[in-house]
């Protein structure tokens, strides 16, 4: 799945607060809103999250937001392929600054 991060972001904070509207969920997620949407939209096609529209004092309509019990197994899964892909990242860049410090010590003690 692309935009694991965001994706990430957008379930905790659903599981959280389920009546988020898709303007709080941006903010909460430091996402545009039409990511936002459009994350939202997949995720509802995949069947990770469902929508139920309710009605409220404040908003004339708006949606509850709901992590089915496939999302939660989904969800699982994106974290976990969204920390081994950051863990490859880490190991790459921890080779890369071993090999740099390597460097700036093997020119330090030349000069």
């Amino acid at each position: 799945m692309k935009n694991l991060e965001e994706t990430i972001k957008l379930l905790n904070h659903i599981q959280e607060n389920p009546e988020s509207t898709q303007r709080e969920l941006m903010k909460k997620g430091d996402i545009s809103l039409g990511k936002v949407n459009f994350l939202i939209q997949g995720l509802t096609e995949k069947g990770i999250i469902k929508l139920k529209r309710f009605k409220s004092s404040r908003k004339k309509m708006a949606y509850l937001y709901l992590i089915t019990p496939k999302g939660i197994k989904q969800k699982a899964e994106i974290t976990r392929d969204f920390l081994k892909a950051k863990l490859e990242e880490y190991g790459k860049l921890k080779k890369k600054i071993e090999m740099l410090s390597q460097a700036v010590d093997d020119t330090g003690a030349n000069g």
